[in-house]
């Protein structure tokens, strides 16, 4: 299992203003990878394209030998669903549903909702959540929606997980216990998890860096 990023260019507007210039790299399996620059220098832009949500404007990216471009929107979705996690700086929770439907969401999305259950409680139980399994997410701490929406991402087992700040809207506290809680995923599931972030702290958590400068790499 490995990411191959292939002179990886993107711009938008109608100028064609380029963000990414050309990336290069490659992203081994059970990596734990941060993406780091300063804002505006293409770090979330490069993190969506390699995890399939927003394409680029020209390059490559293979994932497992399949390239990306090749796929038509079916078939990335489902290659999504099977391979990807997500986790984002707004935990994104369903307000409406308790924290154990949120977690299945990946999976009622692939009528695998009963198969996933246990698991499911498992995980909450994992982030020390399963006492709040019932609970919606108004009656949850921004620490506790945040391990939610981990949890949420692990449901599939995916071999992927990508995170844009995800502690971006959490105090330091709450911070250092979500990047914990990846170190974990890494090591015990062997989870390749890559992450933008702009914390030179939780940056440096990671066993390899990719530093933007100006939609280039300036040094890994």
């Amino acid at each position: 299992m490995s990411i191959v990023i292939k002179n990886l260019k993107k711009s938008f507007g109608e100028l064609a203003t380029p963000v990414l210039k050309g990336i290069c790299a490659e992203i081994g399996s059970g990596e734990f990878l941060s993406i780091t620059g300063r804002s505006g220098s293409g770090k979330s832009t490069l993190l969506y394209i390699i995890s399939t949500l927003d394409p680029a404007t020209s390059g490559d990216v293979l994932i497992d030998g399949r390239k990306i471009s090749e796929m038509d929107t079916q078939e990335v979705h489902r290659f999504r669903n099977q391979k990807m996690g997500f986790v984002f700086q707004f935990h994104h929770l369903l307000p409406e549903l308790s924290a154990l439907e949120n977690v299945l969401m990946p999976a009622i999305k692939t009528g695998q909702e009963q198969a996933r259950r246990g698991f499911a409680l498992e995980l909450l139980g994992e982030f020390g959540m399963k006492d709040k399994a019932d609970r919606l997410p108004s009656q949850l701490s921004g620490g506790e929606q945040q391990r939610v929406a981990i949890a949420r991402s692990l449901v599939m087992e995916p071999g992927y997980l990508f995170a844009d700040e995800p502690t971006g809207n959490l105090d330091t506290a709450n911070g250092r216990a979500a990047m914990d809680f990846f170190v974990r995923i890494n090591r015990e599931r062997k989870t390749t998890i890559i992450y933008v972030t702009h914390d030179k702290e939780f940056a440096e958590m990671a066993t390899r860096q990719i530093n933007l400068v100006d939609g280039q790499i300036a040094g890994s």
